[in-house]
């Protein structure tokens, strides 16, 4: 199956697949997951074989590129779709003129998977929606 990942105007697509993970799955609050960003975001849809599995959300602060809210639907992980969408961010954020560097809220648990593609953590660990965090970093 075709996979394509790249930017999207598709935010209904997305809300709906961040619904999935994070409010359905990981018990996030509606609240929490709508945080009134979204139209001022650059958003990156991942999709196989025509159907929506996958997307990240970009805010651009200066001259770093926050990616954040990405989420791979359950029967499409493993399959390096997750390296794919991070990589579509960072080249997405390569085209933005003076943004230098990508940060991201990694949950602890996927410190590793961040790791492989460049990031560094920095700062203590945290709590977002109740699930343990830290920060990371790439330059671009």
């Amino acid at each position: 199956m075709t996979l394509r990942v790249g930017p999207t105007d598709d935010l209904d697509t997305c809300l709906s697949l961040r619904r999935i993970v994070f409010i359905d799955e990981q018990g996030v609050s509606e609240a929490e997951e709508r945080d009134g960003l979204d139209p001022q975001a650059h958003h990156i849809l991942a999709t196989q074989g025509g159907r929506p599995v996958g997307c990240a959300r970009i805010l651009v602060q200066g001259e770093t590129g926050k990616i954040g809210r990405v989420c791979v639907l359950r029967q499409a992980r493993g399959t390096g779709l997750g390296a794919a969408l991070i990589r579509a961010c960072i080249d997405h954020l390569r085209g933005l003129p003076g943004v230098t560097r990508a940060k991201l809220g990694a949950q602890a648990h996927a410190l590793g998977f961040y790791e492989k593609l460049g990031f560094v953590a920095f700062g203590p660990e945290y709590l977002d929606a109740g699930i343990p965090h830290r920060d990371m970093e790439r330059p671009l």
